[in-house]
């Protein structure tokens, strides 16, 4: 079947292919709903193929034990968390959410071949939409994201540009399965369009507002490429970096930030964070090994309190312009999560969940590398980096983003491996 056969997307690869494509699309205009559509598209995924096969693509108990060990710590924190219910529900909403996409994995990497290069085109052509779009909102004082809420740009609340951070962010861990698309005939992309997304995918983040996504693409990039020049240890090496920053966490920041100097040149938002995490360490510090229990963060003693007049002149942050801004927005000490994952992992689950989910990145390195070095080199860098500077570790919408790059990925791997 030739690859422009619009048959190619069939089964299983039908509500993938669907999927990949808007995601940027709805990253851009309500990210949040990035959860909605990847729960729809995994059940399609599966549905389709059990209807097709006869039988579910149920994932190897080996391909899931990583993923769900520390899952399986969250739920068994509920005993000690500050919110039970909380806890429990995170825990097995999240482990359906993974087995899910798991399954949904496994029936793409099933797919014959014409298919997963539909998928695949999907994929290429969604970031390409997705880049447009942010660029267009951006350049557009955000017309399109309130016009989508009913709105002009006039009557959009002061917050809706940073709206726009989370679209960039899946950007920018998207580019790098994107540039790994096969090139050899019959090409995914065409060689035009292919190369394009590399100068535009860039300018955009760069251009676009989403500090964290900046360092994540420049890195997810440059891992990638050593992944093509030096081979699978790249991707291992990601991993296992990201294993040590997980599990080193409280000791370097510890040991940062009272040697950082004064804070009132970065921006607001920036030394905002840097607050956070001290205060986040204090609290680690106080239940280091268990943790205080999953979902924590969002109701932590203290964490509602705003920033003393001590705390701030510490930093730095003394003079009147960062005075006025922390008592403008009233700055909380943790305000819902701690935009730091491996701090947030020690602040919920101690040291226990900081083991487990360093061994869940060592394994993902390890795995990656098998399947696709470039690729996954490419992913785990710009993931980890937005991971550890953005978003919070059970964000249903990031985890949805998560799994769906592990989709993408299992259909490169299966289209590389085919004869």
């Amino acid at each position: 079947m030739p690859a422009s056969d619009p048959r190619g997307l069939r089964g299983a690869s039908l509500p993938t292919g669907l999927m990949l494509a808007a995601a940027p699309t709805v990253a851009v205009l309500q990210f949040r709903a990035l959860a909605l559509l990847t729960v729809l598209g995994f059940l399609a995924a599966v549905a389709l193929h059990a209807r097709e096969h006869r039988r579910l693509p149920l994932p190897r108990p080996a391909m899931l034990a990583p993923v769900l060990l520390p899952l399986g710590w969250l739920l068994a924190s509920a005993a000690w968390a500050l919110e039970p219910g909380r806890a429990a529900t995170t825990a097995l909403t999240l482990g359906l959410y993974v087995l899910l996409g798991a399954m949904a994995a496994r029936a793409v990497a099933e797919q014959p071949p014409h298919r997963l290069r539909a998928v695949l085109r999907c994929l290429g052509w969604g970031l390409a939409a997705g880049i447009a779009l942010a660029l267009l909102d951006h350049a557009s004082g955000h017309w399109l994201r309130a016009a989508v809420r009913g709105m002009s740009p006039a009557e959009a609340p002061p917050n809706l540009p940073f709206g726009l951070k989370p679209a960039v962010s899946v950007i920018a861990v998207l580019l790098p399965l994107a540039l790994c698309l096969p090139s050899s005939p019959p090409a995914v992309l065409p060689s035009v369009v292919r190369w394009a997304l590399l100068p535009l995918g860039v300018a955009t983040v760069l251009w676009l507002p989403a500090e964290s996504a900046k360092i994540a693409v420049l890195a997810g990039l440059a891992a990638m490429a050593a992944a093509w020049l030096l081979g699978a240890w790249v991707a291992r090496a990601a991993g296992a970096l990201l294993a040590v920053a997980v599990l080193a966490a409280p000791l370097l920041l510890g040991a940062a930030l009272p040697r950082l100097p004064a804070l009132d040149a970065l921006p607001p938002s920036a030394a905002h964070r840097v607050l956070i995490w001290d205060f986040v360490l204090e609290r680690i510090g106080e239940r280091p090994l268990l943790g205080w229990g999953g979902e924590a963060s969002r109701s932590v003693p203290g964490g509602r309190d705003t920033f003393g007049t001590a705390t701030l002149e510490r930093f730095g942050l003394g003079g009147p312009v960062p005075r006025a801004w922390f008592e403008g927005v009233r700055a909380q000490r943790l305000p819902l999560h701690p935009h730091n994952a491996p701090l947030q992992i020690w602040l919920e689950l101690g040291a226990v969940g900081a083991l487990l989910a360093a061994g869940l990145l060592l394994w993902l390195g390890w795995r990656g590398a098998a399947l696709h070095a470039p690729a996954a080199a490419g992913l785990l860098t710009s993931g980890g980096v937005v991971g550890m500077l953005s978003y919070g570790v059970w964000q249903a919408w990031w985890i949805g983003v998560l799994l769906l790059l592990a989709v993408g990925l299992a259909a490169l791997a299966r289209l590389r491996a085919a004869p």
